[in-house]
This record gives structure tokens, sequence and C-alpha cells, in this order.
């Protein structure tokens, strides 16, 4: 169990490093070349650090298996008193990222890395009591297990959640058709068309459409009504809109048109 603590505690460094590094990045302006800035780079960290914790929690599960089938001599008070300060130390790591902005991924995969070895050496402090009052050397590689399998959660939230971005889904908590619905719904607005609603990085939402207006309405005074309302209902400050007028039907002619 301290062994898989350990190497998590290694990933943590490095997810903490690399955060930092991509704060940084983010940070640069837009460019000829990237013009929407380097802010993709927050949604590559947190699948970064996704990928490191499935893949570090696959391995202590196959270590755990084995030890559970052969259990080694365990040393519970070195267990106990390893645990019970990275139980201390990770606490007072999760209470300074949980203040940070959480809806950056490269922040949130920080956090689950620190609050996964939370628990995980939370459940390591249990196996060390259990091993000195009972003797019960497998408890050492059922916390290891338990570990694990915090691991791989974690990193397959992240990843899901990054993967998302990158392939241009709507934001979870945002439904496209709600919001084309809505903005039909504006005064003059006749068709809502070509819709596309996606994230930059998680927080950042942006969303293109083609509107079509009354041949009597002003354009810009709709277009500038459809942006107030996407930013004031829906949190959207990136918008690109096609506004054009809507063709004017003079004649119709179609099966059962009366002359």
């Amino acid at each position: 169990a301290l062994l898989s603590d350990a190497a998590h505690m290694l990933t943590d460094a490095g997810a903490l490093i690399l955060s930092l590094v991509v704060l940084r990045i983010t940070q640069r302006p837009a460019g000829a070349h990237m013009t929407y800035g380097m802010r993709r780079a927050e949604v590559l960290s947190g699948q970064a650090n996704g990928s490191v914790l499935v893949v570090l929690g696959l391995i202590v599960i196959y270590e755990g298996a084995t030890r559970l089938i052969w259990p080694p001599a365990v040393e519970g008070r070195l267990v106990t008193a390893v645990a019970a300060v990275g139980v201390v130390v990770n606490v007072i790591a999760a209470v300074v990222l949980a203040k940070a902005n959480r809806e950056n991924l490269n922040v949130e995969g920080s956090f689950q890395h620190i609050l996964t070895d939370l628990y995980a050496f939370l459940g390591t402090l249990v196996a060390g009591i259990v091993i000195m009052t009972t003797g019960y050397t497998r408890a050492d590689a059922i916390a290891s297990l338990f570990v694990a399998v915090l691991m791989v959660r974690s990193g397959f939230l992240l990843q899901r959640k990054a993967v998302r971005v990158l392939l241009e889904g709507a934001p979870t908590d945002m439904a496209p058709h709600a919001v084309g619905e809505a903005m039909a719904r504006v005064p003059h607005v006749t068709e809502v068309h070509d819709l596309h609603v996606w994230e930059i990085a998680p927080g950042h939402p942006v969303l293109t459409a083609h509107v079509l207006v009354a041949a009597d309405a002003d354009c810009h005074a709709t277009r500038r009504a459809v942006e107030a309302l996407v930013r004031e209902r829906f949190h959207i400050t990136h918008t690109t809109l096609q506004v054009a007028h809507a063709p004017q039907q003079f004649l119709s002619i179609g099966r059962g048109t009366r002359a």
C-alpha cells in the first residue's frame, strides 16, 4: 500500500509541476497561428493526468492482486506512521487546491490527484492499524486495491471530460436545441440553423449559427438582441452569428393549392 501511495505521490508532484507550466502557457495572448491562444493546453494537461492515473492504477491492481495471493511480511507500525503523515500532508494540499478554479481541467486534474492520494493514505492508515492489532497482512494488499480503484475512476472521469472538449462536444450543462429554440423566439427571428456550440476549454463556450430575420427587420439590432440573450441566459460570450434577411415568398404552388 505504501509503494502504491509513493508512486501516486510522485505522479502528484509531476501533475502539480505540469499544472504550473500549463497555467503560464494559457496566459499567452492569441497570435497569428494560435488565434484562440493556448487555452486547449489545460485540456491536454487534464488528459495527460487522467492517462497517468489509469495506467498507474492498473499497475497497482496487478501488484495488489499478487500480494493478496502471496502476502509479504508487513511492518504495521511503519505503515501506520507513514500513512498518518501522508493524510496530514494531503489534507493541507486538498484544502489549498479546493479554493482554486476547478472548472479548469488542468487544476481539476491536480485536485483529483491530491484527493485520490488522501483517500489512499486513509485506506493505508486503516490497513496499518488492522495489521498492528490483528496481524492480518493481507489488509495491505486490500488497501492497495482500494487505492487503485480510486485512481482508475478519477483517471477515467478526467479522460472523459478532456475527450468531450477535444471532440468539440457541447458543454455538459447546455443543450444546443434549447439554445436554438431560445434564439428562434427573439423578435423578428424567423429561423436558426447551422447552430454549433462547443468549448475552447471548460468554462469557455463558443457559439456559431446562421440566423434569418424578417425582411423588414433591422439585422444588426436583431443580432445584438440574440447575442444579449445567449450571453445573459446561457453565459456564452463568444458568438459568431451570420445574420441575413429571410427571402420573401411571393408564390408557392403545390398539391392542393387553390387559385
